[in-house]
């Protein structure tokens, strides 16, 4: 009994403990934002990539409110895609697109709309859930492409990566555990292994700077 009973407490802190960490995942991508902001720059940032990421969240949000999950096992996808909606604002704007950047985020609020109504048939919000794997991994991919083809990760945020990678871990157990999903936990275990790429890259190139930053070093 002695034994079962601290088998059970075990887990009750490693599942606290992975809860804890996945709802303060709700401010991972604002060192992100932070440092666009800071340097008004997205140097290094692929657009194509932080668009994927929000096709990803938005439907693991939708999914999850269709299908009435606790908001303790998606919760943290909402407030990542508020943030990661502004970052594709911000490379927009930083690149000199803020019309085109307005007209995206009315787009998406509109979108979204759509998807959150009974208009949309189940069968499509689980398509979206399951496209989220392809996006997460060719969106990882492009960002992995463009660190390689600079040479360097830009404005890429370290803290924001590793607090990813670390999230995405976690995320694995407490899908497991709050919803049994076996989609929900399998869209985490290829985030998690993109998410490792990205943080190795950022490690790999971590002396590395833009050309035009050497330039001015020198």
């Amino acid at each position: 009994m002695d034994r079962l009973n601290g088998c059970s407490c075990r887990f009750f802190y490693l599942r606290n403990a992975t809860t804890n960490f996945s709802f303060s995942g709700t401010c991972f991508t604002l060192p992100q934002v932070f440092k666009i902001l800071g340097a008004k720059s997205a140097e290094g940032l692929s657009l194509q990539s932080v668009m994927l990421e929000l096709v990803a969240l938005t439907g693991t949000m939708v999914y999850s409110i269709t299908n009435n999950f606790p908001f303790s096992s998606w919760g943290e996808a909402l407030f990542l895609m508020l943030q990661t909606i502004t970052i594709c604002f911000l490379v927009m704007h930083y690149r000199g697109q803020t019309v085109k950047g307005v007209a995206f985020l009315a787009c998406y609020g509109l979108v979204l709309l759509v998807l959150l109504s009974p208009l949309t048939p189940l069968t499509v919000v689980t398509l979206l859930q399951a496209s989220n794997v392809p996006a997460v991994v060719v969106g990882r991919l492009l960002q992995a492409a463009t660190n390689y083809h600079n040479g360097h990760t830009g404005q890429l945020s370290a803290i924001t990566v590793f607090l990813l990678f670390g999230g995405s871990l976690a995320r694995i157990f407490t899908s497991i555990q709050e919803t049994g999903d076996p989609l929900m936990a399998g869209t985490f275990v290829v985030s998690s292994l993109c998410n490792g790429l990205i943080a190795a890259q950022l490690l790999f190139y971590w002396n590395a700077r833009p050309p035009h930053r050497q330039k001015k070093a020198e």
